[in-house]
């Protein structure tokens, strides 16, 4: 075995969780797809003619905002019926157990599906925003909204079949921010392609990064941004880099470990309690 290949000794990362007391996760789509929440990436990843690139943009909500909310409302209602598998489940009762221990742990996340909160996950990065969060584009004020449908007009719309027609909604019946006086056009809460992160989030990741002795990037493989900015700086540092996902990438040789295949089956056994943590 040559010097660089990671290690796949569950019984090793275990001694190393153990002794971590602030832990970082970085998860990514692949954690939200045993819940059977669609990603509209890749081969096959339609909704109605159109990708999630061609949709997802500030140009395509400029030229189609009726369009682009039919898209969104689709995947709230569908998100609606969702639910957090063992991996999430995993993380966020690790989370809970730890901080009895007086030990960290921080889930930074790129998914908008919201599943990690759904599972009790207090200390959460949303680095892509959150499909129910929506921001006005008139004065900016971001708002939670779990309504269903989000406004009357959207009701029974959003049929992902490639033959549905366009809604074509008015933009006085999209979903309007409720700020005083204001009814300017509501967007979807998350960040677009040809978006920039929101600085703010940057600066609380980067900190978790700076001070995680222990880092777990699931779900995600380390060449997809944002991983691909996170993970190396933290091994760069020296500190351990577990990978949980279902296939090795080039930057697997960069980690400590990883671990193949569902999260839902790795990750469970890898953040269950160890035998020396002292449960107060």
């Amino acid at each position: 075995v040559s010097f660089s290949s990671p290690c796949t000794d569950m019984a090793d990362f275990r001694e190393v969780f153990a002794k971590a007391k602030h832990i970082a996760i970085i998860t990514g789509a692949g954690v939200s797809a045993e819940s059977g929440v669609p990603t509209f990436r890749g081969a096959g990843g339609f909704w109605r003619k159109w990708q999630a690139e061609e949709l997802a943009t500030p140009g395509a909500f400029a030229r189609h905002p009726s369009r682009v909310w039919e898209f969104y409302h689709y995947r709230r209602e569908v998100m609606l019926s969702k639910h957090p598998n063992p991996a999430h489940i995993a993380i966020a009762e690790c989370e809970k157990r730890l901080r009895k221990q007086g030990r960290s742990v921080v889930v930074i996340t790129q998914n908008i599906d919201e599943l990690h909160r759904k599972a009790g996950t207090k200390h959460l990065l949303e680095i892509h925003g959150s499909l129910f969060k929506t921001r006005c584009t008139n004065c900016g004020n971001i708002a939670a909204n779990y309504k269903s449908p989000i406004c009357p007009a959207l009701a029974g719309k959003g049929a992902p079949d490639p033959e549905t027609e366009d809604a074509s909604i008015p933009v006085e019946d999209l979903p309007q921010c409720e700020e005083d006086g204001c009814n300017g056009l509501l967007r979807p809460h998350v960040v677009w392609f040809g978006e920039a992160l929101d600085p703010d989030i940057l600066t609380e990741v980067e900190k978790e990064l700076d001070i995680c002795d222990l880092c777990l990037v699931v779900g995600t493989s380390s060449v997809v941004y944002p991983a691909a900015m996170f993970a190396p700086q933290v091994s760069a540092r020296g500190v351990p880099v577990a990978e949980f996902n279902m296939e090795a990438t080039p930057a697997t040789d960069k980690f400590s470990f990883h671990f193949r295949g569902p999260c839902g089956t790795t990750l469970p056994p890898a953040l269950a309690r160890h035998e020396t943590e002292l449960i107060s």
